[in-house]
């Protein structure tokens, strides 16, 4: 078994969640959750690692990679905020160019942002 897969199966087990269970919550089949729990199996988009962590209140960090604690502490801050991604190619660039700046081009951006969303 894939580290990935015996995390993704430690997850299930830890909340007492059925293949079925899971796939239902993460909104996939059963099928899918079957590969992701096989030695050469497929693995999960980030979308489903996301809901993965969410569903079992594990950390994305720990499921992804193996490191950081297997879950999140309650005043932790969370590995990923599900709703900070790109909603379309226009969000993704904009992410792309705001990740390419450092501290204070980055400050002056979220601060012409705020302006403009006003």
């Amino acid at each position: 078994m894939s580290a990935m897969s015996s995390r993704i199966r430690k997850c299930r087990a830890v909340c007492a969640l059925s293949q079925s269970e899971l796939a239902r919550r993460v909104g996939v089949n059963r099928s899918a959750v079957t590969q992701w729990e096989q030695l050469a199996g497929t693995l999960p988009s980030v979308e489903h690692l996301i809901q993965i962590a969410v569903v079992t209140g594990s950390s994305f960090e720990w499921i992804a990679t193996g490191r950081g604690p297997f879950r999140s502490g309650a005043d932790a801050e969370p590995a990923v905020i599900t709703g900070d991604y790109a909603l379309d190619a226009l969000e993704s660039s904009a992410l792309t160019y705001l990740r390419s700046m450092i501290g204070l081009k980055k400050r002056i951006a979220i601060q012409v942002l705020e302006v403009l969303a006003r």
